[in-house]
Parts: structure tokens; C-alpha cells; sequence
């Protein structure tokens, strides 16, 4: 089933807010939106290209992490491997 145009508009519209988002969170530090709603809008998107692969796009904000980190910290080598909780959103997600 082909998407619909309110559908490719919606997913369009989620990849400029989550694009923007990172910039903002990662480069400029200075994020407008809390975690949970950025992981709202993202779980969105992911559903509707799960539902519409046709909309499919490398550059979608669901196919990278984050966006160019800010360069006014130093680098940092951990210890131990800093591992993804995938999104966990509470402990029974752990």
C-alpha cells in the first residue's frame, strides 16, 4: 500500500523537527524539546517507515546517530565501552 500524501508530508515533517533537534541538542547545545519528546517524534517516524517503506531515506534522522558533536569539549577515551540501553524507557526495558 502506497503512502498517502499526508503520510509522506507527516514523515517529512518528522525528519525537519528531528534534524533540527539534533542540531540543536548535539552542536549547539541548547535543546527546546525533553528527551521524551524527542523519543515521541522518533518512534513515530520509525513507525511510519516501517509502515511506508516506499519513504524509505538513507538521510532520515532514523538511519544515524545524533548529528556533528560539539567541538567545545575535548575528547574522551572510556575506561569501559559506553553501550546502548536502546531507548530503554524504564527499568522493565533494561
Amino acid at each position: 500500500m502506497s503512502a498517502s500524501t499526508e503520510t509522506a508530508a507527516r514523515v517529512a515533517e518528522l525528519r525537519d523537527a528531528l534534524n533540527r533537534h539534533n542540531t540543536l541538542y548535539y552542536v549547539l547545545d541548547s535543546p527546546e524539546v525533553s528527551d521524551a519528546e524527542y523519543d515521541r517524534l522518533f518512534q513515530e517516524l520509525l513507525a511510519l517507515e516501517a509502515a511506508h517503506p516506499e519513504l524509505a531515506d538513507p538521510d532520515s534522522p532514523t538511519q544515524r546517530v545524533g548529528s556533528a558533536g560539539s567541538t567545545s569539549f575535548a575528547a574522551f577515551v572510556h575506561r569501559v565501552p559506553m553501550l546502548s540501553l536502546d531507548n530503554a524507557f524504564g527499568a522493565d526495558e533494561l
